[in-house]
């Protein structure tokens, strides 16, 4: 739950969410152009999978646009979706930056922790300390 959480604050600080859904409208928008300009795509249907053949770059060439317009706004579209999957890899790599941030935090509030009641730790939990706290060291120092 903590990742949706965090996650979902990524999305809204980035203004992630409003591109995406800004995105989408667009698919939808350039769907309906292309299904009204294009005379071979009579169908709203037909004319989604044509722009997600665009958006995939994976052209299948079952159905192709002929008409300017048409053109325009899958060069358009194109061009957008770019950006758009630009903008959302950031986005994901933000996210786990912050998720390995949060992991650090809480394994160094619990080795703080446990430090403050070293007198009352057993001799494994010390034992356990030592040897994380020597592998942080090595992997700190690259060895």
């Amino acid at each position: 739950m903590r990742r949706l959480h965090v996650l979902k604050s990524i999305l809204v600080r980035t203004h992630a969410d409003k591109i995406l859904l800004t995105y989408l409208v667009f698919v939808v928008i350039a769907a309906l152009i292309i299904q009204i300009v294009e005379p071979g795509i009579n169908r709203f249907v037909d004319a989604l999978w044509y722009c997600y053949a665009v958006i995939s770059t994976a052209g299948f060439g079952d159905i192709v646009v002929t008409t300017f317009s048409a053109k325009v706004v899958s060069v358009l579209l194109t061009a957008y979706s770019i950006v758009v999957i630009a903008l959302v890899t950031g986005v994901i790599v933000n996210y786990y930056n912050q998720l390995i941030q949060i992991r650090q935090k809480d394994t160094l509030a619990s080795f703080s922790d446990r430090l403050q009641r070293l007198p009352e730790l057993s001799k494994e939990e010390l034992e356990e300390m030592s040897a994380n706290a020597k592998e942080f060291f090595q992997n700190r120092n690259g060895k």
